[in-house]
């Protein structure tokens, strides 16, 4: 389906960027996906990113290359510890060494330059306010506060060619709900990765939070996990 109504989609092969680009699909945009190689140590994320794209079906799909790695700081970009094997209150007691500094705000730069490039207003982005790690980019007042920021940043903004809006349709859904809402779409699953630390050949840990999340949410939702494990 064709339309004028363009969306920047914030695409990691993750279960909730997946769900979030079948939610804007859904809703008759047409989707300009993009990821990030950031030096990531879960770097097979990029190729579910791949096969999601393929299969949602996109306008464009831009991988961004970027070496947020040589500023380290995160156990997702440097070489300190994945943890492992830790409960829901462990994983929001305080914000997590998987946090990679400035991530989303560094992303959603890149989405306004290219939405302002294709004269879009949308920008879509996963994440979640209730069964999440505990990052501070993930939280509502950030995205509010982006949004503004945006609109005062581009030339489309100051001008009135187009101003944006940061939609987060999974902010205050549960993982459980996240997940039935894209079996609802047809959302295949098998599809995406979601694990922060995984072997050699791509399989999950099992282990780490968003393993952890990840399962979790199939569990509650009543519904098997597609993800391979070692």
């Amino acid at each position: 389906m064709r339309t004028d109504k363009k969306a920047v989609i914030l695409s990691s092969g993750g279960l909730d960027s997946t769900t979030v680009m079948a939610i804007a699909k859904n809703e008759g945009y047409s989707i300009y996906s993009l990821s990030f190689s950031y030096g990531q140590r879960h770097i097979f994320e990029l190729e579910a990113a791949k096969k999601v794209v393929k299969k949602i079906g996109v306008e464009k799909h831009l991988v961004i290359n970027l070496d947020l790695d040589k500023i380290g700081g995160s156990a997702l970009t440097s070489c300190i510890d994945v943890p492992k094997n830790r409960d829901e209150k462990s994983i929001s007691a305080k914000i997590p060494v998987t946090y990679v500094p400035a991530r989303n705000t560094i992303f959603l730069s890149y989405a306004i330059a290219w939405a302002e490039i294709i004269e879009s207003s949308y920008i879509f982005i996963g994440i979640n306010a209730i069964d999440y790690s505990g990052y501070p980019d993930c939280r509502p007042e950030y995205i509010k506060a982006f949004e503004d920021m945006a609109n005062l940043a581009t030339k489309a903004g100051v001008e009135g060619i187009t101003k944006i809006k940061i939609n987060t349709p999974l902010l205050y859904m549960s993982k459980a709900e996240i997940i039935k809402k894209g079996i609802e779409l047809g959302v295949d699953y098998s599809l995406t990765h979601s694990c922060y630390d995984p072997d050699p050949k791509g399989l999950a840990c099992g282990k780490c939070d968003s393993c952890y999340l990840r399962k979790k949410g199939f569990k509650e939702a009543g519904l098997k996990d597609p993800a391979k494990y070692f």
